[in-house]
């Protein structure tokens, strides 16, 4: 067994030996204006990709915190999705390429972590043979499979840094797939669970689309620390992994739950469990609720916690209490939380308790809407002007009403 602070030292180690320069991580903040959060390692890297800044090191390693919720609605029903997250990270800024990426990245998860061989699969873009062919030297042709773009093919953005990648994926059992005859690499069940990516950057999308070639060939390797512990401790969830569970723990000492009896209530306080770190670390850089921009996507992920509260049935104020067990637990990694531990909590307290009302109000409404049109027969949509009441008169949030309305075979 490995925690996850020795694995995060073990993959910083390895690429240290190899002489890259261990980068810590920087704020989930990025001075990128095209972007709000950081979402990925290479963020802090972006002008080194493009030739836009001068190299001070040509190979680089990091563990970076990262915000996404571009798969929001998956978290807690699926064993792999998450919002928060730290993706481990090594880089070469025209200097190793695709050879180089491949073989440590095989040698790594093979000889370091431990992980079983014969579970092990890639994919690779379908025009790139070059990377086909590589992994052919590790890997039974059987188990190199060839996708399409929208597998094997990575942007960041609209705009910026992309090419061709190659993903390393573990079978994690028949048992936890979707069942399906033609389940196979590329299938979006938990079954394939995408460990590594390595991205061969090569091109810079302009805001025509035009691919045009860097100055120089990139790599930028993306790995999520949460689903190596997950692998390399042979779990089938990340949600069991040691940042993870001791939450999802705590929360069901302060509420009396059972976690693993019940998938409703399991699914609860894993959308709190995930979505309790995203705050902790937004609001310990400097992000408060608010109507637009990061204060909207952090009010919003305290507000859906909020709602998983009352679905559990719980109606004090827990989740306030949650962030000082996320500082707990990372922050002798980020001494950042512990300095400012009562500022989380405080700002947490605030918001879920403003919330409670409007959500308790807004719920009765809802809930009667959707019983009188589903008592006459009508069809299963949610009229705009009573979409418009809940928001106008209750302060109820569209997104909130639209999640709820989905959950319940409703549109809007």
């Amino acid at each position: 067994m490995l925690t996850s602070d020795e694995i995060r030292k073990r993959f910083l180690d390895y690429f240290e030996k190899r002489a890259h320069k261990v980068v810590s991580s920087m704020s989930l903040i990025p001075q990128d204006p095209t972007l709000l959060f950081t979402s990925a390692g290479m963020v802090q890297f972006k002008n080194m990709f493009q030739g836009k800044s001068k190299l001070a090191f040509r190979r680089a390693a990091s563990s970076q915190i990262c915000f996404r919720t571009t798969d929001i609605e998956k978290v807690g029903s699926t064993a792999r999705h998450l919002t928060f997250f730290e993706m481990l990270g090594n880089f070469s800024f025209g200097d190793y390429f695709k050879k180089e990426a491949i073989e440590w990245a095989w040698d790594f998860l093979i000889k370091e972590m431990g992980l079983p061989q014969e579970k092990l699969y890639a994919s690779v873009y379908t025009e790139d043979e070059e990377a086909y062919e590589l992994w052919k030297r590790y890997l039974p042709e059987k188990r190199v499979v060839k996708l399409g773009k929208e597998d094997n093919f990575w942007e960041m953005g609209p705009t910026g840094p992309c090419g061709p990648c190659s993903e390393v994926l573990m079978d994690m059992g028949e048992e936890v797939g979707c069942g399906k005859p033609d389940c196979a690499p590329g299938c979006d069940c938990d079954r394939w669970l995408e460990v590594w990516n390595l991205v061969f950057t090569q091109f810079d999308k302009d805001e025509q689309g035009n691919l045009n070639p860097l100055p120089q060939k990139n790599i930028d390797t993306g790995m999520g620390l949460e689903r190596l512990a997950e692998v390399v401790n042979g779990k089938n969830n990340c949600f069991d992994i040691d940042l993870l569970r001791p939450i999802i723990d705590h929360t069901c000492e302060l509420t009396g739950l059972e976690y693993g009896n019940d998938e409703k209530i399991d699914v609860s306080l894993r959308i709190i469990a995930d979505h309790v770190r995203a705050i902790t670390f937004l609001i310990s850089e400097g992000v408060l609720p608010s109507n637009e921009g990061r204060g909207y996507v952090l009010r919003r992920i305290l507000r859906r916690m909020v709602r998983q509260e009352r679905l559990l049935g719980v109606k004090q104020s827990l989740l306030y209490k949650l962030t000082g067990k996320v500082v707990e637990i990372m922050g002798d990694t980020y001494p950042n939380l512990r300095s400012r531990r009562e500022h989380i909590a405080t700002v947490t307290k605030m918001e879920e308790e403003k919330f409670q009302e409007t959500l308790d109000a807004g719920m009765r409404i809802l809930d009667g809407l959707i019983k009188d049109l589903t008592s006459r027969g009508k069809k299963r949509v949610i009229p705009g002007e009573e979409v418009f009441r809940l928001y106008d008169t209750y302060g109820f949030p569209l997104d909130l009403t639209k999640e709820i309305a989905q959950e319940r075979d409703f549109s809007l």
